[in-house]
């Protein structure tokens, strides 16, 4: 499938500047990716929906007129059947698992690795020749405060975004000659429905209120006391997919009420 000429996406319109142009959004059947592929659908770009959940992928492809695509992102066999011509790459998907160090499982933090790294890393090789020729592309890496950051019990959630961070970086010095930009973004906590869960077990587990457990729990280290919401993040990676955005490259931007300022 071909997208648009590098030049195309440039229609006179900031609302409309990814008009022409192809985007794969990985983890895109709900939260942040959801809000992701509605927000590079609304600047007119065509979408390829990317997620385990098949009625959550084709919902999303149908709501914003792209493509499903149910793919496990941890069989590297199943990547190869994503498409690569792409434009506008987000490598959203992830999973999170909390235990002491000590006792977490070790298949559980190699599949983290294989989702939250090693997929991103096979998803850039695919799409960058296609990028390439065309002397224009756009990745965008939905990080987290935690590949700035640690916290304790998420070492292998943390270990991942910080090796997201690395990839990053040199898909932006070797995309640069070719038009292409490379970033994170690096949200605190967003109001998606894993972390909507993780309110609902520790307010079970330590019988509060489930508002007390976002301040005194989740945001007790980002002076903003609110929760992230998806569609505040999407803004933040249409507005890095555009052609404004073809200045910043190799950066890590926080979206996360101050927390990694604190």
């Amino acid at each position: 499938m071909e997208g648009a000429p590098a030049h195309s996406g440039q229609t006179g319109d900031p609302a409309r500047d990814l008009a022409g142009r192809i985007a794969m959004v990985t983890g895109g059947g709900s939260g942040i990716g959801r809000a992701c592929a509605h927000e590079l659908a609304a600047a007119g770009a065509k979408v390829h929906v990317v997620d385990r959940d098949a009625a959550a992928a084709e919902k999303v492809a149908g709501e914003v007129g792209g493509w499903a695509h149910v793919v496990d992102l941890a069989d590297a066999d199943a990547i190869r059947t994503l498409p690569a011509e792409v434009d506008v790459l987000v490598n959203n998907a992830g999973l999170q698992h909390v235990a002491p160090l000590h006792e977490f499982p070790p298949e559980m933090f190699t599949l983290i690795q294989q989702v939250m790294v090693t997929a991103p890393f096979l998803l850039i090789r695919r799409c960058v020749p296609h990028m390439y020729a065309r002397g224009w592309g756009r990745i965008v890496n939905v990080s987290s405060v935690h590949g700035l950051r640690a916290s304790a019990y998420k070492v292998a959630y943390v270990a991942a975004k910080h090796g997201l961070e690395g990839l990053s970086k040199v898909a932006a010095i070797e995309g640069a000659p070719h038009g292409v930009t490379s970033n994170c973004v690096n949200p605190g906590f967003v109001r998606t429905p894993l972390v909507e869960k993780q309110i609902d077990a520790q307010a079970q587990a330590h019988d509060v209120p489930p508002g007390e457990v976002v301040e005194k729990v989740l945001l007790d280290r980002t002076p903003v006391k609110r929760l992230i919401e998806p569609a505040e993040v999407a803004a933040l990676v249409r507005w890095l997919a555009s052609e404004p955005g073809g200045s910043l490259t190799g950066a890590s931007v926080p979206i996360d009420g101050a927390w990694s300022a604190n």
